[in-house]
């Protein structure tokens, strides 16, 4: 049996049948010591996909990954999709500090950290912008002072996405107030209920609060945690922007799985006729998003295919943020486009949750053009790295 037959026949036998279906906005899936399920199905699938190592497919079977090669990864993706199996863990576990993990970390690290994030018992946040920091990042002061073992750590991050429910925290830090400001910063791990961590959730437009800014006040941090060595977390920070802005632009396959279902969606809302979607205008701008879409994903595979196996990101990382931040918030222009006057919704009957939860979602969205850097930066970046242009 080949492998595309044998992930089929296990992903029929082992994804619920409630896991087809679009994810509601209750239903996420980062895992973690407080994360709560209020579909059962939600951690099942997740344990499920974690013991075959299929939450981290490609990553080393001895870190719990499922070991698998790009080939066979991307049929899983496939696979994945054609049962509109919602994913089963996301995170910055998976896709920013154990990339970097795997690059930069002592085997003591890996093994440490690289399984409990497989398995989804760890949600992790990210301690990089600061009030006075943000597109400038290696002007950021939160100071670490060494302390024998250990590492006294004060300062202020803002913008860290799901601070208020993270167990435990990758962070940018000064250990060497005197080097020049690219030199002297360190990247560490500690865990958010250590004494002294503060976090204040932040209302943004959409009505939630993922972005939170926090506080550190004498907080104590392991050195052992210090990952790439002291003094070195630049190289690391840099690295690891590359792999959440690949995650952002969905290279690898990922590109939103609510992409499979916006045909259905239009035909729910705008109505079909002959099997295709009544309104001819939509219908146009549906198949051009498609068209677009399925473009920018072959070239996401061939840039992929033309990297050798285990090689990192590379500038290429800005260029797919950018256009997929685009099309992200294009697929959700055309959702509100679809549904009309119900796409005006923000709370009672009149409105089922997965429209609030559309609505919410395009609020959320104008912040993809930011977070993880801004487009302009993006911009920036693929005009000097990858065209070559002068400054």
């Amino acid at each position: 049996m080949g492998f595309r037959e044998e992930c089929r026949e296990w992903l029929e036998e082992n994804c619920p049948a409630s896991i087809r279906t679009p994810m509601p906005e209750n239903e996420g899936v980062g895992g973690g010591r407080r994360a709560t399920y209020p579909n059962p199905d939600t951690k099942l699938w997740m344990d499920r996909m974690a013991e075959k190592g299929w939450t981290a497919p490609m990553w080393p079977t001895e870190y719990g990954g499922g070991g698998l090669n790009k080939e066979d990864a991307r049929v899983l993706q496939e696979e994945l999709g054609r049962i509109k199996a919602r994913p089963a863990h996301t995170g910055m576990g998976l896709s920013m500090i154990g990339p970097a993990l795997l690059e930069f970390g002592t085997e003591e690290q890996k093994q440490e950290h690289l399984p409990k994030i497989v398995r989804g018992d760890i949600w992790w946040c990210q301690g990089y912008s600061e009030p006075g920091s943000g597109s400038d990042l290696a002007s950021l002061q939160t100071k670490a002072v060494e302390d024998g073992d250990e590492y006294i750590i004060n300062g202020s991050k803002i913008w860290t996405s799901g601070a208020d429910k993270a167990d435990w925290i990758f962070c940018l830090v000064r250990t060497d107030p005197t080097a020049p400001k690219h030199e002297g910063i360190s990247f560490i791990l500690f865990d958010m209920t250590t004494p002294g961590v503060d976090v204040k959730p932040i209302l943004l437009i959409s009505g939630y609060s993922p972005f939170c800014q926090t506080f550190f006040a004498d907080v104590r941090a392991q050195r052992k945690n210090v990952i790439g060595g002291v003094n070195k977390g630049w190289t690391v920070a840099k690295r690891l922007l590359q792999y959440e802005r690949t995650s952002i632009g969905g290279m690898g396959g990922s590109v939103s799985h609510t992409n499979k279902w916006l045909g259905d969606y239009a035909k729910d809302y705008v109505g079909e006729q002959e099997g295709k979607i009544a309104d001819p205008a939509m219908r146009d701008q549906v198949l051009d998003h498609r068209i677009t879409d399925h473009a920018y994903g072959l070239t996401v595979r061939r840039v992929g295919e033309e990297t050798k196996a285990g090689v990192a990101p590379t500038f290429m990382s800005s260029m797919f943020k950018y256009y997929g931040t685009e099309q992200n918030k294009d697929r959700l222009d055309l959702m509100m486009q679809m549904m009309g006057t119900q796409a005006m919704g923000w709370e009672g009957e009149s409105f089922s949750g997965g429209e609030l939860g559309t609505t919410r979602a395009w609020l959320r969205s104008k912040a993809n053009s930011i977070e993880g850097g801004s487009s302009e930066v993006q911009l920036n970046i693929v005009a000097k790295r990858i065209l070559g242009l002068p400054d």
